[in-house]
C-alpha cells in the first residue's frame, strides 16, 4: 500500500484579536483582568507589525501556508482548535475566552481542514452553549471533530477520516488537566464536555487501547491528539513520555500528537513511530505581547508526516515553519528558520534525532 502524508499543527486561536478583523465578528467586549476588549489587540498587532487591512477574507489568515498546503497535497488535514465558534455570551469565568463567530467558518473550509480536536482549554470558553454551537458548525461544514462532544461517549469517539480508497486516519483526542481544562469540563455519560483524561496510568492507557481495537482495522493510522503540559518550556515530563510510549506499546497508536506549549518542542520516535510533544502555537493574537520572547512564538511549524499505512511506521518528517505576522502566517527570515532549525534540533537531540535545513524545509534525522 503507498504511504500516505498528514498535516498537522497545534494550537490555532482564531478568536479575539483574530475574529475581528474577518468579516463576521463576535461582541469585542471581554472579561480578562487587563484588557477589555478584543480590538485592544488588533491595535497591539498594528502597533507592532503595521496596519491591517481589515476586513480580511478567510484565506488571510491563512497566508504564504495554503500554497504549502498546495504543494504537498496531504492525505488529511487535521489541526486543534483551541477556539470557540459560537456568538454565545456565557463566557465561563476562567478570564481569558476565545471565540470565533460562525460566519468565519471559511478560515477552516478555505484550508480544507478535515478534522478539528477540540480537547483543550478553550472550547468550552463560552459555556455549553458555546460548545454545541461549535459542533454543529464543524458539522454543517462537513469537518470532523474529536475530543469533544455532546456525552462522554461521543467525547470519546475517534473522528474516521477516510484519506483515500482503503487508508483511514483514527483521530481519538484527549486532554489533561495540567493544560488548563477545568475539571468541571469533563464530558459524562449525560452531559456534553471534552474528553478529560483522569490520569496518564496504566488504567488509561488500556481504556484508549480497547477504544483503538474496536475502531482500527487493518491499513489504518491511528493518532493520539492530546492537549497537556504548561504553555512554556522545553521540558518534557516523564509521565508524558512514559504515557506516549505505552500508547504507542499497547494501545495500537501510530502518532502521538501533542499540543498546548506556546512554542514547537521535542520531537521522538519510539518503535518508529512519532511523538511530537509540544506543536505548538499555529496561529494566535499575540503579536506585541511582552514577555517570554526567547521562545519566539511568533514562529510557528506545519508538520508534514510520511506514514507506512501497513506498519503504521514513519517515513519521514518535513515541518515548514512560518512567521506570525499582522494575523498571518508569513515566510520566515532565513535568520528565523536558522534559529528554528537550530533549537528544535537542541531539543531533538536529547531523544536521539537531530533536525537539518533543506531547501527552507526542516527535516527530522
Amino acid at each position: 500500500m503507498s504511504e500516505i502524508t498528514l498535516f498537522l499543527c497545534g494550537d490555532l486561536m482564531a478568536g479575539r484579536g483574530v475574529d475581528q478583523v474577518l468579516p463576521h465578528s463576535c461582541a469585542p467586549e471581554l472579561h480578562e483582568r487587563f484588557v477589555a476588549s478584543a480590538l485592544d489587540y488588533v491595535h497591539l498587532a498594528e502597533q507592532t507589525n503595521g496596519p491591517i487591512a481589515r476586513p480580511v477574507e478567510h484565506g488571510y489568515v491563512w497566508g504564504d501556508a495554503l500554497a504549502l498546503l498546495g504543494r504537498r497535497n496531504p492525505d488529511a488535514r487535521i489541526v486543534n482548535l483551541e477556539t470557540s465558534i459560537t456568538t454565545c455570551d456565557d463566557a465561563f469565568p476562567k478570564g481569558i475566552n476565545y471565540r470565533m463567530h460562525p460566519g468565519n467558518i471559511g478560515v477552516l473550509t478555505t484550508a480544507g481542514i478535515d478534522c478539528c480536536v477540540l480537547a483543550n482549554n478553550h472550547v468550552l470558553d463560552w459555556g455549553e452553549g458555546g460548545l454545541l454551537e461549535t459542533l454543529d458548525t464543524l458539522t454543517h461544514a462537513g469537518i470532523r471533530v474529536a475530543g469533544a462532544g455532546r456525552n462522554l461517549a461521543a467525547a470519546r469517539m475517534p473522528a474516521v477520516l477516510n484519506a483515500r480508497p482503503g487508508v483511514r486516519v483514527l483521530v481519538f483526542a484527549a486532554g489533561t488537566s495540567d493544560s488548563g481544562i477545568p475539571v468541571s469540563w469533563a464530558a459524562r455519560g449525560d452531559r456534553s464536555g471534552v474528553h478529560l483524561l483522569r490520569d496518564l496510568s496504566d488504567a488509561t492507557v488500556a481504556d484508549i487501547g480497547h477504544a483503538v481495537e474496536a475502531a482500527k482495522r487493518p491499513g489504518d493510522i491511528a493518532i493520539a491528539s492530546i492537549h497537556w503540559g504548561g504553555n512554556w518550556g522545553y521540558e518534557i515530563p516523564d509521565s508524558h513520555r512514559h504515557f506516549a510510549h505505552a500508547l504507542i506499546d499497547r494501545a495500537r497508536i501510530d502518532l502521538v500528537h501533542g499540543h498546548s506549549s506556546h512554542h514547537p518542542k521535542a520531537i521522538e520516535t519510539h518503535r518508529g513511530r512519532p511523538i511530537l510533544y509540544g506543536c505548538g502555537d499555529f496561529l494566535d493574537d499575540y503579536e506585541g505581547i511582552r514577555g517570554y520572547e526567547e521562545y519566539r512564538d511568533d514562529l510557528v511549524l506545519m508538520y508534514f508526516p510520511t506514514l507506512d499505512p501497513d506498519s503504521g511506521r514513519l517515513i519521514r518528517l518535513e515541518m515548514e515553519p512560518l512567521r506570525i505576522r499582522n494575523f498571518r502566517l508569513s515566510t520566515p527570515s532565513s535568520a528565523d528558520r536558522a534559529w528554528l532549525c537550530a533549537t528544535l534540533g537542541r531539543e531533538c537531540r536529547r531523544f536521539g534525532h537531530d533536525v537539518r535545513a533543506v531547501d527552507g524545509s526542516l527535516i527530522l534525522e
